[in-house]
């Protein structure tokens, strides 16, 4: 299998330093079913063309773990991996141009940044689902796609069109991007992976996908596919890029006028002060912040000494683990460690460890979230978890019109799936009271507008006495 990757920009021949790899050589690096080769078919300041050729071992194949799928006895023996481009073709990118994959150029550095016209052409790559799956995944990310799909045998023309196709991409990006961009994607066209998928799986999806995935119309069969179709993983995958900050558009509408010298406080520190004066008054002794992010609630809830315990949950290992080093919580004294819990989970799926608290905050993490995944977290929380209080932040979609050159329907951040109006977020969380029995109050948060109310809106639930009682 044969990958290729072309650029005109001149000087052309820069593309060996971008790729770490010296155009007057062939390379090779082992994987884990053979080799992979890199070499440069062609070299000019006009044109570079680098060559990365994978010969797999089949008897390697069957020794090492390989595709172990199930359609006939012989699959390990007669299969097609090695002939097209597969999992084993992100590996090889991976290990064959890392440096340039984590944007590293130790002689041109600068290049780095620099966009630049590439074509990249995958001799045969397999695509489960035909061409439209092709240009689902690739045209939103700006790729011009000219595609041949090859006929299962020409000798026998009525058995119709292969899954395979040689693919040719071109697109004027960064090299960093465009390497993430195969290394993700070629898996996901052919549907399979040659290795176990666990949970290091999402950590590496993240990574790769981070600033395109967010975004990505089709986001949802990427993960699923990247990730085998292990629901679990793939919740978690989905709740990360489902979770991710407020665009900085939000926070340009608070800034102070000139004439004010005091120091302006973010809308975000808003709602996190917002959240944690209602678990204040709730009374509430143990607490949890649901989507905790880098945990920057959690420091204020530390500083409380009403809140006995305090559990920060997200999906991601790797925001937790940061979270872990800006609390500093291997250096607290003793009681104090014992009063914070990190754990790692998904808020679109029952978890016991969430159950016992008697308050939790959701501060803007529903709107991240398609309606059906977010009717399993509302069963997630109310129904099973049960906090005795719960406060909800959401962005106010009527206050969008006094941002300065936001376009009318416009979301404030691509990852939202929707933002609502007053009314709309008051007849949500109404219903929500209504069917888990809670009672519920509305709360205006950051600076507030007389026609369209505040920048956020907030719901605070209390949970009925009656169930109290019978919990």
């Amino acid at each position: 299998m044969l990958l290729t990757i072309t650029t005109s920009r001149f000087p052309a021949d820069n593309l060996g330093y971008l790729l770490h790899k010296h155009p007057a050589k062939i390379q090779s690096a082992d994987i884990s079913a053979g080799k992979a080769h890199i070499f440069y078919p062609e070299v000019s300041a006009e044109k570079c063309t680098a060559a990365l050729l994978l010969d797999i071992d089949p008897v390697g194949l069957v020794r090492s773990s390989g595709p172990k799928g199930n359609d006939f006895a012989l699959e390990q023996y007669v299969n097609d991996r090695p002939y097209v481009a597969s999992s084993f073709m992100s590996a090889a990118i991976a290990k064959a141009y890392s440096s340039a994959m984590n944007g590293r150029c130790k002689d041109k550095p600068e290049l780095v940044d620099v966009a630049m016209p590439f074509t990249v052409k995958l001799s045969v790559l397999s695509v489960r689902g035909g061409e439209a799956v092709l240009r689902a995944l690739f045209e939103p990310l700006g790729y011009t796609i000219n595609a041949q799909q090859h006929q299962l045998d020409p000798l026998y023309p009525d058995w119709g069109q292969s899954r395979y196709f040689t693919v040719e991409l071109s697109h004027t990006i960064t090299l960093q991007r465009l390497l993430s961009h195969l290394y993700v994607l070629i898996p996901v066209c052919d549907n399979d992976k040659h290795y176990w998928i666990n949970a290091e799986e999402v950590e590496k999806l993240l990574a790769k996908g981070s600033g395109w995935l967010e975004a990505h119309p089709a986001k949802e069969m990427i993960v699923r596919r990247y990730l085998k179709d292990q629901r679990s993983l793939a919740g978690q995958a989905l709740s990360v890029l489902l979770s991710k900050d407020e665009a900085e558009v939000e926070e340009a509408a608070v800034e102070a006028p000139e004439e004010v010298t005091e120091p302006k406080v973010r809308i975000h520190d808003l709602r996190l002060q917002a959240a944690k004066d209602e678990l204040l008054l709730a009374g509430a002794k143990r607490v949890a912040d649901l989507g905790c992010g880098e945990c920057r609630l959690l420091k204020l809830l530390l500083a409380e000494r009403q809140f006995e315990f305090i559990l920060g949950m997200d999906v991601s290992i790797r925001v937790l683990q940061i979270a872990n080093n800006r609390l500093k919580i291997e250096r607290m004294p003793d009681k104090q460690r014992e009063r914070i819990q990190l754990i790692q989970g998904s808020l679109t799926y029952r978890d016991k460890r969430l159950e016992g608290f008697d308050g939790a905050a959701l501060v803007e993490v529903i709107e991240h979230l398609d309606p059906p995944r977010l009717a399993a977290l509302e069963r997630a929380v109310f129904e099973y978890a049960k906090p005795g209080t719960v406060v909800v932040t959401t962005p106010n979609a009527e206050y969008n019109v006094l941002f300065e050159n936001h376009p009318e329907g416009k979301m404030r951040h691509n990852d939202h799936r929707f933002e609502w109006t007053r009314k709309e977020f008051e007849a949500w969380a109404t219903d929500l009271a209504v069917k888990y029995n809670y009672n519920v109050l509305f709360k205006a948060v950051g600076e507030e507008d007389a026609e369209v109310g505040a920048l956020s809106q907030m719901a605070v639930f209390s949970l009925q006495k009656d169930n109290l009682k019978n919990d």
